[in-house]
């Protein structure tokens, strides 16, 4: 497996990843190759936005990276990251989530964020365990999410 930072060409692999999501009702919002190339891979507030392939160039998974803006629409402390991740499910439980946010953390100490934020939808419990995982804490809720904070050194 391989880590890297995302590029434009990653769009059609990256899609592919969030359709699977999709399909298996981990996710609604949208992932066509628009969606991927405007809010991934050239979001004008994006810090990083790493995949994961496999030895065939296949992407198993992505992980985003931008700063939190005053009109973010997750209500994030603006000058906070905040950090979304999308692993294929035929991909799971092989360490690409860990993978991944070892290169965003450095990513984030680059650029000075000293917070991030994970908003996860409050029936995700695969994505609620990982932050946890991660080092995320809980802290604030809403009607539908629980938001997580990693603090940076």
């Amino acid at each position: 497996m391989r880590i890297r930072p995302a590029e434009t060409g990653d769009a059609g692999g990256i899609s592919d990843v969030l359709e699977q999501l999709v399909a298996a009702g981990l996710r609604s919002n949208a992932s066509d190759k628009a969606f991927v190339l405007s809010h991934y891979i050239a979001d004008p507030h994006r810090i990083a936005c790493t995949v994961a392939e496999d030895g065939s160039g296949r992407i198993l998974g992505l992980q985003s990276l931008k700063r939190a803006t005053e009109d973010n629409p997750y209500g994030v402390e603006p000058g906070w990251g905040i950090i979304g991740t999308h692993v294929s499910p035929q991909a799971a439980r092989r360490g690409i989530g860990s993978r991944l946010f070892a290169a965003s953390r450095e990513a984030a100490i680059a650029a000075g964020l000293r917070k991030i934020d994970a908003t996860i939808g409050a029936d995700n419990p695969l994505g609620l365990a990982y932050y946890e995982a991660m080092g995320f804490r809980t802290y604030r809720r809403t009607d539908s999410a629980i938001c997580k904070c990693y603090e940076l050194p």
